[in-house]
């Protein structure tokens, strides 16, 4: 067996975005891991806040750094402490934060952070499910803690991210809502919606209200708009506005960090006080045990993310990067293997 893969690196913070192809040794597993040919790797807008070091205050990585952090591929190797999993099987992940580098052809697995490939998603479909499937999991459950029979609002929800969050949403028993462009509405609609607004004819500031809980997916300058049509005691989500001090105390970071987060986040924080709504941030971690549950509903719904129509390969990772850095992409962007 060749000892040696191609993977994509980078070899310090940059403001460039940047990556370069090198050959490096294919990782030895540890007892809890599990050794994964890589089929397919989704690049995220995630990737750039990485190569930036614009996360670095959430996880702070050593260099040279492997990129990427979803992928889908099949198992080679197995830790000898690992249950449940064997080799030949299937599977997809959002890679533990501590440990990424999706963008190889093989990688070194937490078994605790990888499941069974949904039987209705090839490897390039599975490969954009995770981070977005785990993203709406933990939002729900986690950071809104939705309770049944409330309401969800999700601004800008049209995209990979509304497709998994509205299944999500509708298993836990919640009235949804949701914004985007026209296209979307029929197929958003079909997986569960309850009311769909197209953002370019309807504002939804002037028809929703008293909303019990807001999934954010467009960023800061929606902020004030989204508190306005939330119920007091309700909550916003944002998955781009940014981190504040609950995010900070909820990661138990150090007092320092903790600090930080709070000075950055007060502006978010002071406003949502003033209608009497709670701000969350959240940032995804991998979670095996979630993804089994997001398995099914993906495909009991049989959800299939949309892909953006070029595939490209490892040694095109830099037009992938700027695709999604700066692009238009269609659907995820795929790295195929």
């Amino acid at each position: 067996m060749n000892t040696l893969m191609k993977a994509a690196q980078i070899t310090k913070y940059s403001k460039k975005i940047h990556a370069q192809v090198n050959e490096i040794p294919i990782p030895e597993i540890s007892d809890n891991e599990v050794l994964v040919k890589v089929k397919a790797a989704a690049v995220n807008p995630l990737e750039m806040l990485v190569i930036t070091g614009s996360v670095k205050l959430v996880q702070n990585y050593e260099f040279p750094l492997t990129l990427g952090n979803e992928l889908a591929g099949v198992i080679e190797k197995v830790g000898k402490n690992v249950k449940g999993f064997y080799v030949g099987d299937d599977i997809y992940t959002r890679l533990p934060l501590k440990k990424i580098g999706a963008f190889a052809e093989y990688a070194a697995i937490d078994a605790a952070a990888i499941s069974p490939m949904p039987k209705n998603l090839s490897y390039v479909e599975a490969a954009a499910a995770a981070l977005t499937g785990l993203t709406a999991y933990q939002g729900l459950h986690e950071e809104l803690e939705a309770q049944s029979g409330k309401s969800v609002f999700i601004p800008g929800g049209s995209g990979s991210f509304g497709q998994m969050a509205v299944p999500i949403a509708k298993a836990m028993g919640l009235n949804v809502i949701v914004s985007g462009n026209a296209q979307a509405r029929e197929r958003t609609l079909e997986i569960g919606a309850d009311q769909y607004l197209d953002y370019t004819k309807e504002n939804y500031v002037d028809l929703l209200s008293n909303i019990d809980y807001v999934m954010d997916t467009l960023g800061a300058e929606e902020f004030d708009n989204e508190l306005k049509i939330i119920k007091p005691g309700g909550r916003l989500l944002s998955l781009r506005t940014g981190p504040n001090k609950r995010f900070a105390e909820d990661n138990n970071f150090p007092w320092w960090k903790q600090k930080l987060f709070s000075v950055a986040g007060a502006k978010y924080d002071n406003k949502a006080k003033k209608h009497n709504v709670e701000y969350r941030f959240i940032f995804v971690r991998s979670d095996g045990a979630q993804l089994k549950e997001i398995t099914k509903i993906i495909e009991k719904n049989n959800i299939v993310p949309p892909i953006h129509p070029t595939l490209f390969t490892i040694g095109n990772i830099n037009e992938a990067l700027k695709l999604v850095a700066n692009g238009r992409p269609k659907g995820k962007v795929i790295i195929h293997f």
